[in-house]
């Protein structure tokens, strides 16, 4: 479990997150959601350590990740997967490179020989095991986000971040991803944390969800109670597209 404790984010004068404190799960798929400039952008951040909070603390199975030293919390990098807006996966390298590229870099102790098993296995549980010496400019859109996947969860992670996974993809194959996410999460029994403004995704797979708006804690629920809240700044966000003001008006 990764909480998140009074949390706060200042760029100068300007706070950005004001005492945000949430939880994310073992084993679900834990949203987090909001409008452009929301901050929610910005707590990924921090939960991966690229900003720090200036107030509260985030915890990772009850250590305090921005306290700590440097060697543990080399430690607890090495426990996350990171699947990034667009794939940022490597256009020089193939998908077998891109993949055991975290492996090179973590997990010295493996034999190449392990690495690769281990980068066949990844690639064949996103349905690519025939993409190995496929460079990135040979794949469909769909396929880069499953070869990301496949990159982030090659070291066996603990914890897994997805940012916006569905961006510049088609419905069918927004819902593909989805899927695999939700099943890899249950699969491997992972803390998973997406940030998305895909209100399929939501309906759909969010087994916790986090709202923020305006760089605060507005709402916390699930897929089953979303549709229903009586939060009206959550419905301006949920209810803002045809198909959701659609099944508001059939329920």
């Amino acid at each position: 479990m990764i909480e998140v404790i009074g949390v706060s984010k200042y760029f100068g004068e300007r706070r950005v997150l004001n005492q945000i404190s949430t939880a994310f799960d073992d084993g679900k798929v834990n949203l987090v959601i909001g409008r452009s400039g929301s901050g929610k952008t910005v707590l990924m951040k921090l939960l991966v350590d690229l900003y720090t909070p200036e107030e509260g603390k985030i915890l990772y199975d009850g250590r305090s990740f921005h306290h700590l030293k440097a060697i543990e919390k080399k430690n607890i990098r090495s426990e996350i997967g990171m699947v990034f807006q667009g794939g940022a996966l490597f256009d020089s390298l193939t998908i077998q490179e891109n993949v055991m590229f975290p492996l090179n870099m973590l997990k010295e102790n493996l034999s190449e020989e392990e690495k690769l098993e281990r980068v066949n296995f990844c690639l064949k549980r996103v349905d690519l095991e025939n993409a190995n010496f496929l460079f990135p400019s040979e794949l469909s859109g769909g396929m880069k986000k499953r070869a990301a996947i496949a990159r982030a969860i090659a070291c066996n992670p603990k914890y897994l971040f997805c940012d916006e996974p569905n961006s510049g993809l088609d419905p069918k194959t927004s819902l593909i991803i989805d899927r695999l996410i939700i099943e890899i999460t249950h699969e491997f029994n992972i803390t998973t944390v997406v940030n998305t403004h895909d209100i399929n995704s939501v309906i759909t797979i969010g087994e916790t969800i986090t709202f923020i708006h305006e760089g605060n804690l507005a709402w916390y629920g699930n897929k089953d109670n979303v549709l229903t809240s009586d939060n009206e700044l959550l419905n301006d966000f949920i209810f803002a597209q045809p198909l959701t003001q659609k099944i508001r008006d059939l329920s």
